[in-house]
């Protein structure tokens, strides 16, 4: 199990930073069940729905960034879990890129692969494996995008969101799985206990394409989110 704890490059959780966070959250004096939902929705809620320059931040860089997406948000949600003893690994996968319409102007999207590269965190509770996937998209962005289509019904897919149900997705943790992209996923590539391993033999966008996601096509997107959050009204 040790190997499901450790400390990694990217798991940086000595990383001053995100001590004081457990410190000030008294996350390391709870118990473990409570210590997780506490962890999951601090890395749902507070932690913002966004495109990362990268999938390989280390976890505290996506603290200092404040926003994430599946990868990098993954990557801070296992290194403050680790932190405080609770094992867990990362599944990786590929994903159909038709989550992102609506968020990802047309023009961008026919430029993106049909598929990337996607990932959970699974946790090692009270004797069982959880898959984790909901702490991705954040309760104000999502409620947004309800208020949006609140006459859906069925599935959904687009906006960053593919789920049997937008009004009702199984995204909040009560000690069961969670899921929020799952309906777009095609297939795993297998558990990775340490998240560098993944990356090492998988990534989204190479050469001339990742430079223009870095430098302006992620910055689009990430206001189109902006806007589509700002639309939320209590």
């Amino acid at each position: 199990m040790q190997a499901y704890l450790s400390h990694t490059p990217l798991l940086n959780f000595e990383h001053p930073d995100i001590q004081a966070l457990i410190t000030s959250r008294c996350w390391h004096e709870m118990d473990k069940p409570t210590a997780l939902k506490a962890i999951y929705d601090f890395v749902k809620d507070d932690i913002f729905f966004g495109y990362s320059a990268q999938d390989t931040l280390k976890a505290s860089e996506v603290l200092q960034d404040g926003y994430g997406q599946c990868n990098t948000k993954g990557t801070l949600l296992m290194a403050l879990l680790r932190a405080v003893g609770i094992p867990c690994q990362l599944q990786g996968f590929t994903i159909n890129n038709n989550l992102k319409s609506g968020v990802m102007p047309s023009w961008i999207l026919k430029l993106a692969p049909k598929e990337i590269v996607h990932s959970w965190v699974e946790v090692f509770i009270e004797g069982q494996w959880l898959e984790l996937e909901g702490y991705i998209i954040d309760k104000r962005y999502l409620s947004a995008i309800q208020q949006r289509f609140k006459n859906h019904q069925g599935p959904f897919i687009g906006y960053g969101i593919a789920t049997p149900c937008l009004q009702s997705p199984k995204n909040e943790f009560n000690g069961t799985d969670t899921y929020i992209q799952k309906e777009s996923i095609i297939k795993s590539l297998g558990h990775f206990s340490e998240p560098e391993l993944f990356y090492r033999q998988y990534s989204n966008l190479t050469g001339i394409k990742k430079w223009l996601y870095q430098v302006a096509f992620r910055h689009i997107i990430n206001l189109n989110i902006k806007r589509l959050r700002a639309a939320y009204t209590n």
